[in-house]
């Protein structure tokens, strides 16, 4: 039984707008956020607790309460919009980093940060021919928008986790408002 679907629409819209101070971007939309429509939506997931601990929105935000991220200058995508499901359960091959790259292009956040590994290094390697080895801000940019790579917050990755990059993530963004 696979454990992927590959619906034609997004699995969740894109959550993004004008005057972003970041544009947060996973690999795909999980299990469970695909099953219940809301982004980082499983169990185990930290993002929207770190997304409080680290300042960037006021308190901690429900699943259910994605689309207002917007209010706090924050926007969500992933990398693949047509498949959802764990990391290791993508194809690639709805893997979309030209469509990231015109998305970021259009918007100019601040910063665009990769929940994770796995959607940063398929992006930074298609559209700047490079492997990636750490986390924080990489070198390159895209326009004006820095590029972070940030621990993921799936309970699936608790074993890589550290706050320290979402903090210089959180520093960076206070220093340019």
């Amino acid at each position: 039984m696979p454990t992927e679907h590959r619906p034609r629409a997004p699995v969740l819209p894109d959550v993004l707008g004008p005057g972003l101070a970041v544009v947060f971007c996973g690999s795909a939309v999980g299990l469970k956020s695909a099953q219940v429509g809301a982004y980082y939506a499983g169990p185990g997931n930290r993002f929207w607790p770190t997304l409080a601990a680290v300042g960037l929105t006021p308190r901690r935000l429900a699943p259910e309460e994605y689309a207002t991220v917007l209010d706090y200058g924050i926007g969500l995508t992933d990398l693949t919009k047509t498949e959802f499901g764990a990391d290791a359960a993508l194809s690639g091959r709805a893997d979309d980093p030209g469509a990231l790259a015109r998305k970021i292009e259009n918007h100019r956040p601040c910063a665009l940060a990769f929940n994770g590994k796995r959607a940063a290094a398929v992006f930074v390697l298609r559209q700047f021919g490079r492997l990636i080895s750490t986390y924080g801000c990489q070198p390159e940019r895209i326009g004006t928008t820095a590029i972070f790579v940030l621990p993921s917050t799936s309970g699936a990755a608790a074993r890589y986790w550290t706050v320290r990059p979402w903090i210089e993530l959180a520093e960076f963004l206070c220093a340019r408002r």
